[in-house]
């Protein structure tokens, strides 16, 4: 597993170079849905990783955000699960908050993860059972066991998490979780449906570093479902992730509809 974890690290590496290649630069850039940007990047990343992660396993299925999705990956026990660009609207303003996102899932478990954050000279990585690195330092997660006070990348608190710090927010929810690994941050939590393809690298990072990963109610992550969307994501140290869910459980009851794609 090893051999294989730096092979896709090394070619996350190369899809973030080329991405780095066009940063800053004129490119054509459009909206899928309102307030859900893309550029031509994002495809060009895409199609390198597809390429190069297909002859690396070629037995494996694909899931990500910029490839219409296939029923086919159902089939497959390994898959892999691929942003191109999380973090696309920092991408496109120029700033630093995006990440090329890989991960090899296995039974519907992440096996590898790979963030490759080129702007930011970071390169996160984890394998199932070994642990979590960030530019090979091994990572030890926020070990917070006093909710209030607790740092969460964000740009604003509403007015019952006033008890909350503020700490950079980068716009890659895959980074937000990160920097719990990292122990920059203490929580990461959404409370809206949003796609495995955003969280399945840095699930398994967090995981590893000894953080804790749930969806917004608690339950455990599964990858590679038929609809591959969860509600939600609590990303904290393992010391407040119960009163995480106890602070959240009311709101995120409130707000949980549908599957977006149903």
């Amino acid at each position: 597993m090893d051999d294989l974890a730096q092979s896709v690290a090394d070619i996350a590496r190369e899809a973030g170079q080329l991405a780095m290649a066009r940063f800053r630069t004129d490119f054509a850039r459009w909206e899928k849905v309102p307030g859900n940007p893309v550029c031509e990047v994002d495809l060009a990343v895409d199609r390198m990783l597809r390429e190069r992660l297909s002859v690396l396993l070629p037995d494996a299925g694909w899931l990500s955000e910029e490839t219409a999705d296939n029923s086919d990956r159902l089939a497959h026990r390994r898959i892999w699960v691929v942003d191109p660009i999380d973090g696309t609207r920092d991408y496109i303003r120029g700033r630093a908050g995006w990440a090329v996102s890989v991960a090899l899932v296995e039974d519907g478990r992440p096996v590898i993860g790979v963030l490759d954050a080129p702007v930011r000279d970071e390169v996160w990585q984890a394998s199932a059972g070994r642990g979590a690195t960030l530019n090979g330092r091994p990572l030890v997660a926020s070990r917070r066991d006093e909710f209030a006070g607790a740092r969460v990348p964000t740009d604003a608190l509403p007015k019952a998490d006033r008890d909350l710090t503020m700490v950079e927010k980068p716009n890659s929810i895959a980074l937000r979780m990160a920097m719990v690994a990292d122990d920059r941050a203490d929580l990461v939590a959404t409370l809206r449906w949003g796609n495995e393809w955003d969280i399945a690298a840095a699930a398994l990072i967090a995981t590893e570093a000894g953080g804790m990963v749930t969806d917004a109610l608690g339950a455990d992550l599964a990858f590679n479902k038929p609809d591959p969307c969860a509600f939600g994501v609590i990303t904290s140290s393992r010391g407040i992730h119960p009163a995480a869910l106890e602070r959240l459980s009311a709101r995120a009851q409130s707000v949980m509809g549908p599957p977006k794609s149903s």
